[in-house]
């Protein structure tokens, strides 16, 4: 028998509840409702996520730079003036569809000044414009860079850790996939932050996908559609990293919330990490939705995850 829950109960976080309420308040006083339009939709994405950017930790050095054509910007934050320091590469998420560098900006200078590592984030090719596996070619790219160009930025190309959110941190485990199959042992730690890892509908789809949380379902479903257009998800499991071969990959952080569709996939993963042997820590934040962490201004919900999550990057990427 299904559990009833009285009326007036809430799962969420009371400060990530606030959290949801401003950004709702602010897409529905910039568009009510949301146009239809990608390239306005994107205008007011930035817009909404600009008051959750702003403060945060100030960086010795924080410089935009030009990897190649393909990511055409890129942003490299440097928590202090040493070099050979670690460097972590985040991918903002979005739905591979929104955001950019400037909507994660502050997430990854907290990355940067809590771990201790440079971090380096880029806007990869969006989509529906650009679909796989457009982005995760780019990302692969960004990690040439690295290596090829690192040292002459005060990095350690021998320490490298890959990592993001959502979107993000399908690009992250799909990139990192890829690079093992090409026996390229470039990366030593993977950050995940609520993945969005396979297709599939799953209980927590149902029970987190209404608006009383970050995201839907609806929105999710056009996410995928964005990203994967008409190819042959079978044939292309990257695209889905979840149906890959997950074995031989380095140490997983996988930061989990609770209240949040992709829940459900998210556990998935970590069981078949286990499975396959990788070194996994998966932690589940009670309370917490997806997208959390961008309200660390306002949560010590927020500030515990960043803080395990950085933690855990410098023990492994310790010289």
């Amino acid at each position: 028998m299904a559990e009833t829950l009285p009326e007036s109960f809430d799962d969420v976080d009371p400060d990530i509840r606030t959290f949801l309420d401003q950004v709702a308040a602010d897409y529905s006083a910039l568009a009510d409702p949301l146009p239809t339009d990608v390239i306005e939709r994107r205008r007011i994405a930035e817009k909404v996520r600009t008051r959750w950017t702003a403060g945060g930790p100030t960086m010795a050095s924080s410089v935009d730079i030009t990897l190649g054509p393909k990511p055409s910007r890129a942003r490299l934050h440097r928590p202090t003036d040493a070099r050979d320091a670690p460097v972590l590469l985040y991918l903002h998420g979005g739905g591979w569809t929104l955001f950019s560098i400037d909507t994660h900006d502050r997430l990854m200078r907290e990355y940067a000044a809590r771990s201790g590592c440079a971090v380096l984030g880029i806007d990869y090719s969006l989509s529906p414009e650009a679909q796989f596996p457009t982005a995760l070619d780019e990302c692969e790219t960004a990690l040439h860079w690295v290596r090829a160009h690192g040292q002459d930025h005060g990095l350690d190309p021998n320490r490298m850790a890959i990592g993001g959110d959502s979107a993000g941190a399908n690009l992250a485990l799909a990139t990192a996939l890829r690079l093992r199959d090409q026996s390229q042992d470039w990366i030593r730690a993977i950050l995940l932050n609520y993945g969005a890892f396979d297709t599939d509908v799953r209980p927590s789809h149902d029970r987190y996908g209404g608006d009383a949380y970050m995201l839907n379902v609806p929105e999710m479903m056009d996410f995928w559609t964005n990203y994967l257009g008409d190819i042959d998800i079978v044939a292309n499991p990257l695209a889905r990293p979840l149906r890959a071969d997950v074995r031989d990959l380095p140490p997983v952080f996988q930061c989990i919330a609770q209240c949040d569709i992709l829940l459900d996939e998210n556990i998935a993963l970590t069981e078949r990490l286990i499975e396959a042997g990788v070194d996994v820590t998966a932690e589940i934040y009670t309370g917490a939705t997806h997208s959390f962490l961008e309200a660390v201004s306002i949560s010590p919900l927020a500030d515990r995850a960043l803080a395990d999550a950085s933690d855990w990057l410098a023990r492994i990427l310790a010289a």
